[in-house]
């Protein structure tokens, strides 16, 4: 069955929005953030999805524990980070349709934390805010089948991926199918399937934003509870999908390196053979000598094969 839901005005334009963004995105060549920003927001990722679950390490502590230096900090928190370092790593890795996949993911997340990570819920379980029960999830005889249905509803279901993630991340907390982790685990999977959408959504903080807005997230949670449809929680995360573009886009002056420009033109170009004059035709702001820099540093560090000679000169990138 498909997830119960409503498209409303405003979802169409919250849509549209964030479809005028992305194409000012790709404008600006910020469909893959330089590298700094790129870590940077990582890092905010990671920071803001563990400190709604309560952990306390700040953005300076993992950038040291990403460096591999000493964190003085309680060890469930830095195991929690170290936890999410490496699921974030292998985000490509992770395949976005496949419940097995999710629970792999869940394992490296979650190992050291509880006492079967990456196994599906078999037991009852209520979410508690204080001393009142806010949601009893559904029976555990239940979780797999309806992680299965969820499933086949990203995969086979007309709707736009944008709004298909957003229903996705409401009834994945609904559902609540692993004994813990399942706010994490749930922020990390719409910004999966966002990543399916425009592979910029793989650097983007959507976390730390959510962070700023956690009481209204737990709100618009239980409201939609409440509806029996996660419209409202739609129309909450597409607020937040384009407020997260909004500050990417204000980042346009931030400095590319020649790593940078290079990463961006393989997107681009893919296998085939170019030429100098074809990179600078993509790279329009850099100089002649940028680009015959760029060029010569990528066939050194064994990026590039280049062939011919003088005008005839032409260049293709190394396959792995």
């Amino acid at each position: 069955m498909k997830p119960p839901y409503t498209i409303t005005s405003k979802i169409l334009r919250l849509v549209a929005a964030i479809s005028e963004q992305i194409g000012e995105v790709k404008a600006a060549r910020l469909i893959k953030p330089p590298t700094e920003l790129r870590k940077r927001n990582r890092i905010k990722t990671i920071q803001s999805s563990l400190e709604i679950e309560g952990n306390t390490l700040t953005i300076e502590q993992i950038t040291d524990l990403l460096n591999n230096k000493r964190v003085l900090a309680p060890q469930k928190d830095i195991v929690e980070v170290k936890n999410a370092i490496e699921v974030y790593a292998q985000i490509d890795t992770l395949k976005v349709y496949d419940l097995t996949s999710m629970c792999e993911a869940h394992k490296i997340l979650m190992n050291g934390l509880v006492d079967h990570p990456g196994e599906l819920r078999k037991g009852a379980v209520g979410i508690m805010k204080g001393e009142a029960i806010a949601h009893i999830a559904p029976p555990g005889n239940m979780v797999r089948g309806l992680m299965s249905d969820l499933f086949e509803y990203l995969k086979t279901d007309t709707d736009l991926l944008l709004i298909k993630s957003c229903v996705f991340h409401y009834e994945f907390e609904f559902i609540h199918p692993f004994t813990d982790g399942n706010g994490r685990m749930g922020r990390l999977w719409q910004t999966m399937i966002l990543k399916e959408y425009s592979k910029v959504f793989e650097f983007l903080p959507i976390e730390s934003l959510v962070k700023e807005r956690q009481q209204e997230y737990y709100h618009v949670l239980g409201k939609s509870d409440n509806e029996g449809s996660s419209t409202s929680f739609i129309e909450f995360m597409l607020e937040i999908i384009q407020q997260a573009l909004n500050d990417l886009l204000a980042t346009q002056n931030f400095t590319t390196t020649n790593e940078d420009r290079m990463s961006l033109f393989k997107d681009y170009i893919g296998d085939a053979e170019f030429s100098r004059q074809d990179y600078l035709r993509y790279n329009k702001d850099i100089s002649l000598a940028t680009a015959s820099r760029d060029l010569k540093n990528a066939v050194i560090s064994g990026v590039l094969l280049k062939s011919g000679d003088k005008r005839l000169t032409k260049y293709q990138f190394i396959k792995g």
